[in-house]
């Protein structure tokens, strides 16, 4: 009779209110939504809109693909993530590094994109499902910050030929350098100027938001002064694309090609349609799901993992700057339905970005509606304002892209592991060097040396030696099967390969798991002990450990609770 009851109240657990607000987040906040709150969202959610729309048509053209595909992957996270996410101020949609692995993968194929969004955002969602966010915690920041190092250098360098209006450049990173430097001599006038003007304007703009003076002024007008000041520093992005795009029309007016623009874009939402799941090429050859599958390799990976990785760090920031609390699988589950349900509206895939988010909190957003707000914006742009995209010069979003990524160079991390954990470097150079050659292998290549050094460090754990007529060996760090051959090598040689034998007391406080392999080293350890009739007694085992040794009945076993009985014990036995 019991147990029907208590799938009863399993299943009244299951489909209670509580698991459902679990699940829908926004059923925790809306019923406590107040109408202060909607003035501040929607101050937020517009000034995040403004920044948004100029910078997804910049990160379209870092993934190889028509700006519009920018738009597109820009206003589903805004939607998806009210429902869904625990953070008041994290905005998803498409950034620098999420743009630059599209690329590496898909090399621009829009079709492919968006596919490529759609399987990401199942293994995100699956992931969330399976509560396998830990896996994340094998990415070490060493790799995290070679990886994105490099990503700001390859995208930063790739935008130069935009700024100097070169063309024909290759987008392997060593080639491009090459093709950049031997082609100076074709750069456009007109581009130059005008995008050394807005990386200028850019960055001023940047510092007078980073250093807004004195706010010792009480008076109104001081007060309004700051505030405007500090609105056209924060949609700087915006207001220098506007500016750019009136330069490029008047002179295109007149008759003067100067400047190397857009180009036509398709106006209009995209329609809502499941993705592609095979592809055409140019002679007209059919590629299989299969196929593009097996061309995505090690990026389908890739791709899902440091989506995560990105949209989960800066979720944590700033929960943590504002004193909140979020919950990592479920936003794993909001970024993984971003993408599924993006990949619907030929979006490609997206994650958490930093410098919006940064924006959204500044703003002083108060719940994840903001977002709505910011999608409604990029959905006008898409239905009314593509026309006028067609005049934005490339010089201009290349100047978005090259200051929106230049602060991920981040040479004072490599001090700081200098100084602190020189080892720390080598996983950092590992992932900083392949990815400059592909950037799904250097951030494999960095995750294989990080787990390498791991590995090494339980094969090899430090020992204290101390001798106090028995040799006293005190193991720092756990004790597993990698590290017992080497554990019985350094007693042969310290005690029972010298003359005379010496007996040993093993200091095991430290050590909290052991496995069979261990169990059976020392068992012969033991063996080798009692042939020459010295001792090795076991100290400070913790009572798992010490049940796991009892249970395997180990002939001549002897333990005590401290070092200093077992230095008693042998002293008596003698």
């Amino acid at each position: 009779m019991d147990r029907p009851l208590q799938g009863e109240q399993s299943s009244r657990r299951c489909c209670s209110y509580s698991t459902l607000k679990s699940w829908l987040p926004i059923l925790s906040w809306l019923p406590k939504y107040r109408v202060r709150y909607l003035q501040m969202d929607l101050l937020a959610g517009l000034t995040v809109g403004l920044t948004t729309v100029p910078q997804a048509l910049a990160y379209a053209e870092v993934a190889g693909l028509p700006v519009q595909y920018g738009l597109y992957s820009a206003f589903m996270g805004g939607f998806i993530y009210t429902l869904l996410g625990t953070s008041k101020d994290v905005t998803l949609g498409p950034t620098a590094i999420m743009s630059l692995l599209c690329f590496s993968v898909v090399g621009g194929q829009p079709h492919r994109a968006v596919l490529l969004s759609l399987l990401c955002g199942v293994i995100q969602a699956a992931m969330a499902l399976l509560r396998l966010g830990f896996l994340l915690d094998f990415i070490s920041y060493p790799v995290i910050k070679g990886f994105t190092c490099a990503a700001a250098v390859t995208i930063g360098f790739g935008q130069v030929k935009n700024i100097l209006g070169i063309r024909d450049v290759p987008h392997q990173f060593f080639l491009e350098v090459y093709d950049t430097f031997h082609k100076i001599p074709e750069a456009r006038v007109g581009d130059v100027v005008l995008g050394l003007v807005c990386l200028a304007l850019l960055i001023t703009l940047m510092f007078i938001k980073s250093h807004p003076g004195s706010d010792h002024g009480s008076s109104l007008y001081s007060r309004f002064t700051r505030k405007l000041v500090w609105a056209v520093a924060t949609m700087r992005n915006a207001l220098v694309v506007v500016a750019a795009t009136l330069v490029a029309f008047s002179w295109d007016a007149f008759g003067h090609h100067v400047f190397t623009i857009t180009g036509h874009t398709t106006q209009g939402l995209p329609p809502f349609s499941p993705p592609p799941t095979s592809d055409t090429t140019s002679n007209g050859t059919v590629v299989s799901f299969r196929e593009i599958i097996e061309d995505f390799g090690g990026g389908l990976a890739v791709i899902p993992l440091m989506g995560l990785l990105e949209s989960i760090a800066i979720a944590k920031a700033f929960a943590s700057q504002n004193n909140y609390r979020i919950d990592a699988n479920q936003e794993l589950l909001a970024i993984g339905m971003t993408n599924i349900m993006g990949s619907f509206v030929s979006a490609y895939p997206i994650t958490g970005s930093f410098g919006r988010t940064a924006v959204n909190s500044q703003t002083g957003v108060c719940t994840p509606a903001g977002g709505i707000v910011t999608s409604v914006i990029v959905l006008l742009s898409l239905a009314f304002l593509m026309p006028a995209f067609y005049y934005i010069p490339k010089a201009s979003l290349a100047a978005v892209i090259i200051c929106a990524v230049a602060p991920m160079v981040d040479y004072r991390v490599v001090i700081k592991m200098w100084k602190m954990h020189r080892l720390d470097l080598l996983p950092f150079g590992v992932t900083f060097l392949l990815s400059f050659w592909e950037v799904q292998y250097g951030i494999i290549g960095g995750v294989a040396v990080s787990g390498a050094l791991l590995l090494y460090a339980m094969a090899r754990p430090k020992m204290k030696v101390s001798d106090h007529g028995a040799l006293v060996i005190e193991l720092s760090s756990g004790l597993s099967f990698p590290a017992v051959e080497h554990l019985s090598h350094f007693i042969h040689t310290q005690a029972l390969q010298t003359c005379p034998p010496r007996s040993v007391v093993l200091d095991c406080h430290h050590v909290s798991i052991i496995d069979f392999t261990v169990i059976s080293e020392l068992t012969d350890l033991l063996r080798q002990f009692k042939l020459r009739k010295v001792k090795l007694v076991f100290s400070g085992l913790q009572p798992a450990v010490l049940k796991v040794l009892l249970a395997a009945d180990l002939q001549g076993f002897r333990y005590t609770d401290s070092v200093e009985e077992a230095l008693q014990m042998d002293s008596a036995s003698d």
